[in-house]
């Protein structure tokens, strides 16, 4: 048993903040302003200036993906394409993989304002096959050795590029198979157990992942599922898999369907395949593109939804929000549902009418607040292809909170790192200050709305009694600071089920037995 005093914030609807917390057996046992008597002998754990707080959601991250890009060259922050080709060539130098991955190249970010070329990268890696993906994840470039083993499969695909070397929209997802495909399952699993710690150590103990790239009978998909099973120490994963095909979750027992890839609706931005309703700023020829005709969405949704299951798609542009809406509309017209907690992800740019119908029909939105001045993707590049008017309605959190929508927030990680403290800031710091939200709606978006997502509310998310003791502690207390400070906070702290969070330590064996044997939700 441990008593914490200090700032406890529950992040509960009333937005109750309490002097003490007392956890037994893992559990929320007591919160209050006065410490009952029977709890006086308890190890007492005095807060100071910290804050306690419900442990943070990611409500949509590709963690198989991640966990293999964590692995490799991360080259985000690299401000020149010289400084991230010289990195390039000693990391081909030293890795010891058979083919090469390096991840989070802009062209918006680095001086030359241009990705590099598949000849620039055959000139720090001739002999194994690279990929350099995008920061985006919808593209990348590859060098020679790669594109001639993948020459065959890919020259038909839309958004293959071979002189350049840049893969986009279907020739990206072949290519990204092919690179997913030659990780061994030791590789995958050491490397999903290293970005587990790195996660935890950032205050998250829950990920919503969504699964699926292309492995042979998405083997990926039980992959994910097995290790959410068994992942220690408190850790929660909760597996989407990306997929029209609802068998793909039935025949598994997951509950849901949903993400990115097979499921996503549009492109992006950073490669201006994002499906608008009027055409980009800076090419009116170029409408984005839209991947799937309204008829096979309504079908999809239709089947999931009369299925029971749970259903989250990609939808950036707003041709693609208003589709997405539209279709999860007509599927619960005909097939009402009291509480499906459908949603949709990204949500960058909403339309009106698809607004309201989210408000209606009760329909999530997953979104990204670090996606807002990201430097990756900076406002006046986004301004350039959308126009000032587009520009200023992205990501816009406060509208869909006063509309009574519930907004969860999350990493779209490997494409921006899993760091709550950012979105929090970034969440009540927005570009557009009209939608800009106070500490308390940010918090709860990275708490209590995330445990809502997946239906884990009643265990998750609030720090009350009864619920699982999920929490973290916080260098500084986040009401007490102007919010122009808030991402000077640091998380000290992750206590799952009570205990502080100790590294994933298992062997691949016991993750499989584990997997198939254990009952923990996934």
């Amino acid at each position: 048993m441990k008593v914490y005093c200090g700032n406890i914030l529950t992040t509960d609807s009333s937005n109750n903040i309490y002097r003490y917390l007392v956890e037994d057996a893992g559990r929320i046992v007591y919160t209050g302003n006065e410490l009952p008597k029977e709890y006086g002998e308890a190890e007492l754990i005095d807060l100071g200036k910290k804050a306690l707080v419900p442990s943070f959601v990611d409500t949509h991250q590709h963690f198989a993906s991640f966990a293999i890009f964590h692995s490799g060259l991360n080259v985000m922050d690299f401000t020149s394409n010289e400084e991230m080709l010289a990195a390039i060539k000693e990391y081909a130098a030293k890795a010891e993989e058979k083919s090469l991955l390096a991840f989070g190249a802009s062209p918006y970010s680095v001086k030359e304002k241009r990705l590099i070329t598949r000849e620039e990268l055959d000139s720090v890696c001739p002999d194994k096959p690279m990929m350099m993906v995008k920061y985006d994840g919808h593209a990348c470039v590859v060098n020679s050795l790669l594109l001639k083993k993948l020459k065959r499969k890919l020259s038909p695909l839309r958004g293959y590029h071979p002189v350049s070397g840049e893969m986009n929209q279907e020739a990206f997802f072949a290519v990204s198979d092919y690179i997913s495909n030659s990780i061994s399952i030791p590789n995958m699993i050491r490397n999903m157990q290293k970005a587990v710690d790195y996660e935890a150590a950032r205050g998250i103990g829950m990920v919503h992942t969504v699964s699926g790239v292309g492995f042979p009978l998405n083997a990926d998909i039980t992959i994910e599922k097995l290790f959410a099973k068994s992942v220690q120490h408190g850790f929660q994963i909760r597996v989407f898999p990306q997929s029209m095909d609802t068998s793909v979750a039935t025949s598994r027992f997951l509950p849901r369907i949903g993400g990115c890839f097979e499921c996503a609706l549009d492109g992006c931005y950073g490669s201006q395949d994002a499906a608008l309703i009027e055409p980009y700023e800076n090419d009116q020829t170029n409408y984005g593109v839209l991947y799937y005709p309204d008829e096979k969405v309504i079908d999809f949704c239709k089947k999931a939804n009369r299925q029971g299951l749970q259903i989250e798609m990609h939808a950036i542009g707003d041709k693609a929000f208003e589709q997405a809406t539209k279709a999860l509309k007509a599927a619960l017209d005909d097939f009402p549902r009291e509480d499906h907690r459908h949603g949709i992800i990204h949500a960058c740019l909403p339309t009106k009418e698809g607004m309201e119908i989210c408000a209606k029909y009760h329909i999530n939105l997953l979104m990204q607040s670090a996606f807002d001045n990201w430097r990756q993707e900076p406002p006046e590049y986004t301004e350039s292809i959308l126009g000032a008017a587009r520009n200023s309605q992205l990501n816009p959190v406060r509208s869909f909170v006063e509309k009574g929508c519930v907004v969860g927030q999350g990493s779209d990680a490997p494409c921006t790192d899993p760091d709550p403290l950012d979105w929090l800031y970034r969440a009540c710091n927005h570009t557009n200050p009209s939608q800009s939200v106070d500490v308390y709606t940010a918090l709860r978006m990275l708490t209590y709305n995330g445990c809502y997502v997946t239906f884990d509310e009643k265990e998750r998310g609030t720090l009350e009694p009864g619920k699982i003791a999920d929490m973290v502690i916080l260098s500084a207390n986040p009401y007490e600071m102007p919010v122009q400070q808030l991402n000077r906070m640091k998380v000290e702290k992750l206590i799952l089920s009570g205990e502080e969070y100790k590294p994933q330590s298992q062997s691949l064996a016991s993750v499989i037995w584990r997997g198939i044997t254990n009952n923990q939700k996934y």
